[in-house]
């Protein structure tokens, strides 16, 4: 019998696919990740299924689209009754392992701002009656990553697995927040250790002036990323004991905002070599003319996880620490990479790289992510490196996105997907025409009135993104403007597009529309 692979998933937050040495980036330093792709083959059309976490997440995880399984934004875990990918590795003898951030459950806590809301003049259902769907995930086995209830490991608050992975060490939050069985396991390294983190206990440091960005205390050994890192090495370790094949989901929270690498990561990167976009400072879109309006006004408070407009320098500092926050995880990586070597795993395990969806990062002025669904937003780095048939460097042009993740991994496993599953094997099936990114807001933003749902279908040459009560909308033709500077919509010369790309994305829709449940009888 064949040897089945093992596999070792990489998976970083908020992160683009131009920042990384393979994918362009002339500043920022991955040698390691580069490395990998130097082997493998690298995917340079790959897009998010949506470009939250949550629902992308969770879309990788089912290898479906959040119209199928549920959780469209933020504050919707993924249903217990939607299958994963990663049941089917453990039901077919896999050992399954995460550390790092899961965030397929909420971590707030917090109500949402668009609950169910009854009126006085109608009778208000009973509770398990306000939704279309009983099964409302609104129970105490959704809350299992609420942060200000993670009084003791997740591993000791579940029964059995957790969306099939057997082993679990999670870190919720971002950066210099970073909560969950990371800060358990950081509080027993130093009794101090909440005196370390926040602005307020931040390092003096007067290189960087910009929002959400402070010096951190704690020190590089303590931190998320040296955590997830040395977690998963030891992992790895155990597996070298036992026969069995297994697939690790090593999950990074980084380089999210806030924007705080620790120790010689903070000032790696000069601010003053960083080169802004040429998008920069340009668009009027609406939200963009708002936020930049907000900015100048002081109005926006630029510290939550809404998007924002900065100044060049504010710009120029947030990159540069985010630069500094991508080579820490690279850097991490290494010394997993050598441990699978030094264990001699490394033959027999496919390794792959990518993030949940991309970040702004100085496009048209702006950062973060949310709404506008620039290139920088929903294009992500996508890398698979398998050892027994290695691609040396090649570059896929084809059109790919997050639900095929799924069905891709468990084709190399010798394991039949489940009925349902909507993305495709990578290496066996042509690229389709289209791709679809879905996004459902359930909140108010900066140059918004109302929750924004959009869709967006890109094409080889095209994206064109439609939305929701509002009177405009975008298309670009990204073969003579790679930027996404010139809106088409309304112009004459974009109509006959339009009109094209409008029946494309129609008929990719409707090819995604759900086929689970099977019937059960020939009616």
């Amino acid at each position: 019998m064949t040897k089945r692979p093992n596999f070792l998933f990489i998976i970083t937050d908020q992160h683009r696919a131009d920042h990384l040495g393979c994918g362009g980036n002339k500043v920022v330093r991955t040698p390691n990740i580069d490395g990998i792709a130097a082997k493998g083959k690298m995917w340079d059309r790959f897009y998010v299924a949506n470009p939250i976490c949550m629902p992308n997440r969770a879309s990788i995880m089912t290898g479906r689209m959040c119209s199928a399984h549920g959780a469209r934004h933020n504050g919707i875990p993924l249903s217990k009754d939607h299958t994963t990918f990663v049941e089917l590795l453990r039901d077919a003898g896999y050992r399954t392992g995460l550390i790092g951030k899961s965030h397929l459950q909420s971590f707030t806590g917090l109500p949402a701002t668009n609950q169910f809301a009854p009126s006085e003049s109608l009778h208000t259902p009973s509770p398990h009656l306000r939704d279309a769907i009983k099964n409302n995930r609104h129970t105490p086995e959704y809350d299992l990553e609420v942060v200000p209830d993670w009084d003791r490991p997740l591993a000791d608050r579940i029964d059995g697995d957790f969306y099939g992975f057997e082993h679990v060490e999670v870190a919720a939050d971002h950066a210099d927040q970073a909560s969950g069985d990371y800060l358990l396991w950081a509080r027993e390294q130093r009794e101090d250790f909440d005196r370390l983190v926040g602005p307020e206990n931040a390092l003096p440091d007067n290189r960087t002036n910009a929002p959400q960005a402070w010096r951190t205390a704690v020190p590089e050994e303590l931190y998320s990323t040296s955590w997830i890192a040395d977690r998963s090495a030891a992992w790895l370790t155990e597996r070298a004991k036992d026969d069995a094949p297994f697939f690790l989901q090593m999950s990074f929270p980084d380089p999210h905002h806030p924007f705080t690498p620790p120790g010689r990561y903070w000032n790696m990167y000069d601010p003053a070599n960083i080169e802004l976009p040429p998008t920069f400072g340009k668009g009027d879109l609406p939200p963009i003319r708002a936020m930049k309006e907000a900015m100048e006004n002081g109005t926006d408070p630029r510290d939550n996880q809404n998007p924002f407009a900065v100044n060049e320098e504010e710009a120029r500092s947030i990159i540069a620490l985010t630069y500094g926050m991508i080579t820490m995880i690279d850097d991490a990586i290494g010394r997993v990479l050598k441990r699978l070597d030094d264990l001699g795993l490394a033959e027999d395990t496919v390794v792959i790289f990518t993030s949940d969806h991309g970040d702004y990062m100085g496009d048209h002025g702006l950062m973060l992510k949310l709404l506008l669904h620039y290139q920088g937003i929903i294009r992500v780095p996508f890398i698979w490196h398998d050892p027994k048939t290695p691609a040396g460097g090649k570059n896929d042009p084809g059109l790919a996105s997050s639900i095929d993740i799924a069905p891709t991994i468990l084709a190399r496993a010798g394991i039949q997907p489940y009925n349902g599953i909507q993305g495709r094997d990578l290496h066996s099936t042509p690229p389709p025409e289209a791709v679809i990114v879905e996004e459902d807001s359930q909140r108010l933003m900066t140059g918004f009135d109302r929750p924004q749902r959009v869709r967006t279908i890109v094409t080889d040459r095209y994206r064109m993104s439609l939305r929701e009560g509002e009177d405009w909308n975008e298309l670009y033709d990204m073969s003579s403007d790679p930027w996404e500077m010139v809106n088409l919509y309304n112009r004459p010369s974009g109509q006959s597009a339009r009109q094209s790309l409008s029946e494309v994305m129609l008929r990719r829709m409707i090819s995604l529309q759900d086929r689970s449940p099977l019937p059960a009888y020939r009616a």
